[in-house]
């Protein structure tokens, strides 16, 4: 059962990786900065150094969601990456950017809530700012969501207003910007989204007693870091151009600004152990950046994703939960 569920974390990594690839290249590649080769290169050698870099403290949040003696824990897990590996892999399909951060803490709290009720689940809340259990993520999750609106519309009104005299030639220097902040969302997406699968690997560990207590070795980091990169090096354009042009047609200091507002929070999240969602946090950057020019804003796109952003964490739950009978018969 442990190499199952490794096995089915890593390919949840690499379903992760193809998801989110859009996140970090979506912009430079709409906006000419770089062409799309170039931009999966440049996104996959930063989400390394982003899983390797910043630490394990969200690793450690999403193991903390399930309350389940260590003898119950490993067909709990099998289900709950099951449950979000499915509705990840369902939401590709339909080409919508789906948060990795709710799958997981959906599905987590579905299978423990199938396996032992309410007490199976720590439901925490907020520690000074650092989010504890299934509260505290989701609060995390929505503020990362929210505050990315308001930080696009501002960042954006300031970079024009330090550009308000230049002339054409300044989208060279953009265009060259957009590189750096590629580079920078792609270390901020590493260094969360690689964590989710650094904390399923090592939660099954601890569950199949090949460690006392809840700790990263080296090698799952470097697992979890290929993954993630492997999924990126295939693109995943429906996304691409679901966040490039399907929301609001970026042009380059949009797509500067954009980034790295998504970077800077996603960063910070990363650090304070919150694993929020690089999607949810880009796409709301986007509507931000596009907030001056409401009529050209894909409204319909919008709604789509917000209403993916709604069903994620109960849908992957009840996934998870469905799944549970099934991996304890095949157990």
């Amino acid at each position: 059962m442990i190499p199952l569920a490794i096995g089915l974390a890593l390919c949840f990594g690499v379903a992760n990786g193809v998801h989110d690839a859009g996140n970090a290249i979506a912009a430079p590649i709409v906006t000419g900065a770089l062409r799309p080769s170039a931009a999966v290169a440049v996104a996959t050698f930063f989400h390394v150094v982003g899983a390797l870099v910043v630490g394990t403290a969200v690793a450690a949040t999403l193991a903390g969601i399930v309350s389940v003696p260590a003898a119950r824990l490993l067909p709990v897990l099998v289900a709950a990456i099951v449950g979000a590996l499915a509705w990840n892999l369902l939401t590709l399909w339909r080409g919508l950017p789906c948060s990795s951060g709710h799958c997981l803490v959906g599905a987590l709290a579905g299978a423990a809530l199938a396996e032992g009720g309410g007490h199976a689940v720590r439901w925490g809340g907020l520690h000074g700012i650092r989010p504890v259990g299934v509260v505290g993520s989701l609060v995390w999750l929505l503020g990362s969501s929210a505050i990315a609106v308001p930080l696009g519309m501002i960042a954006l009104r300031a970079a024009r207003g330090l550009l308000k005299r230049a002339t054409r030639a300044v989208v060279v220097p953009i265009r060259r910007l957009e590189v750096v902040t590629t580079a920078a969302l792609a270390l901020a997406h590493g260094s969360n989204d690689a964590q989710k699968t650094m904390g399923l690997m090592a939660l099954a560990l601890v569950a199949g007693q090949h460690a006392r207590r809840f700790s990263v070795p080296l090698w799952v980091e470097l697992a979890a870091a290929g993954a993630l990169s492997l999924g990126t090096s295939f693109g995943g354009w429906r996304v691409v151009r679901t966040l490039g042009r399907g929301i609001y047609r970026l042009r380059a200091l949009e797509g500067l600004v954009s980034q790295g507002s998504a970077s800077l929070i996603v960063l910070v999240s990363s650090l304070l152990g919150a694993p929020v969602s690089t999607t949810d946090v880009v796409a709301p950057s986007v509507v931000g950046v596009g907030g001056e020019r409401l009529g050209h804003v894909r409204w319909r796109v919008v709604t789509e994703i917000g209403l993916a952003w709604v069903v994620t964490l109960p849908v992957s739950g009840a996934l998870a939960a469905a799944a549970l009978p099934v991996v304890r018969a095949l157990w």
